[in-house]
Order: structure tokens, then C-alpha cells, then sequence
């Protein structure tokens, strides 16, 4: 008789019902189980801050930290997605405030934008793009992913149209002036100025309490 292998949608689920028991337990007073969550969510987290912050043992140090902020937070989870998604915004956002704070990832320092906001498109290629084809690099981009999209859905038209177009139609610049029916500065334009107000979206989250 033969056997199917699970799909990783269905890998996912069953990872994600672990999560759920594991942190079920903690929070009925189990705090080893929460080994389970580290064990399990650590690599990937670790990837996800490293993306950031091109350093490994920075992006171990701040993994840590975001494990102890997401145990601290616990109690909060609404338990409306994954665990790993809600483990990833604490930790992008951790990464995010160390990047800004040392000031000298590219694409997060001012400087680095050109007027064509190169340094702000190499932000948005970083954060959706899967490091790698496996299915925990692409799992983990999409995730950052859902993190962008929400802070694009904040952004005030024209701009929010035109950086969904860049980055999540893939259009170039030249068609996206075709479909919107605008001159190619204007859609550079409002390019730039929504992935710099999308960045400063990103630094905003990153520095909240």
C-alpha cells in the first residue's frame, strides 16, 4: 500500500496545531514547553533578522530578544494566524530598530536613497523575496510579506497603487505609466515618495513599544 507524503501546506498546519499545544502549555504554567517554539521557530527567525541585518551573530542576539518579547506577549496572541507569522512581525520589528538605531544597513539609512529610491526598493526586494527556493525560506518570505502589504494598505493613493504595482505585480515603470495613463517622472515620482513613506512606515513600527 502506498503512502502520500503531506503536502507543506498540510506540514504547515500540523507545525502550526504544535505551535498552539506548545504554547497552550506555557501558558498554563509549563514554561519548558516553550523549548518547542524555540526549537521549532528559532532557524527561521534567525534567517528573517539576518536578511536585515547581514550579521549573523546580530541576528542571533536579536532573535533572542524577540523570543523574549513573544513570551512576555503570550497571553496577547489572538491566535488569528500562525504563531511563526506573529513571532516574525515581533522579530522584523526588533531587527528593524537595531538596523535603525546602528544606522548603517543601506537601505535604512536616509543617505542611501537615491532620487530614484533605490536604496527603499532594495528594502521591499529584501523583505519579500525568499532567500532560498526551500519551502521555509519561501514560508518566511511570505510572511514578511503579509508585513509589507499591511504597511502598503496604509499608504495614500497614488503611491500605494504604484508601489503594488512595482513590487507585487512586478510591472516595470514603463507599463505601470501605461496602465495608470500617467507620464513615466510622474510615476517615478510617486514611486519614490511612497517607498519613503513606506520606509519610515517600517522604522515607525520597528520603534513602538
Amino acid at each position: 500500500m502506498e503512502t502520500t507524503r503531506a503536502g507543506p501546506a498540510a506540514e504547515d498546519r500540523a507545525t502550526d496545531v504544535v505551535a498552539r499545544l506548545a504554547v497552550d502549555a506555557v501558558l498554563a504554567g509549563n514554561r519548558e514547553a516553550f523549548r518547542t517554539l524555540v526549537e521549532r521557530e528559532g532557524p527561521g527567525l534567525v534567517r528573517l533578522c539576518y536578511r536585515v541585518l547581514s550579521d549573523l551573530s546580530e541576528a542571533e542576539d536579536v532573535a533572542q530578544e524577540s523570543f523574549v518579547i513573544a513570551f512576555r506577549s503570550l497571553p496577547s496572541w489572538r491566535r488569528e494566524g500562525p504563531f511563526g507569522a506573529w513571532l516574525s512581525r515581533i522579530g522584523l520589528r526588533v531587527a528593524l530598530r537595531r538596523a535603525s538605531q546602528r544606522r548603517q544597513v543601506a537601505w535604512l539609512s536616509s543617505g542611501a536613497v537615491s532620487a530614484q529610491g533605490e536604496g527603499d526598493e532594495r528594502l521591499i526586494r529584501s523583505l519579500v523575496a525568499p532567500a532560498d527556493s526551500d519551502p521555509a525560506s519561501v514560508a518566511l518570505a511570505g510572511e514578511r510579506s503579509a508585513i509589507v502589504r499591511a504597511a502598503v494598505r496604509g499608504l495614500d493613493e497614488p503611491y500605494r497603487e504604484t508601489v503594488l504595482l512595482r513590487f507585487f505585480a512586478d510591472l516595470p515603470l514603463t507599463e505601470i505609466a501605461a496602465e495608470t495613463g500617467r507620464p513615466l517622472g510622474t510615476v517615478k515620482t510617486h514611486l519614490h515618495r511612497g517607498l519613503t513613506r513606506l520606509r519610515l512606515t517600517l522604522l515607525e513600527d520597528a520603534s513602538a513599544p
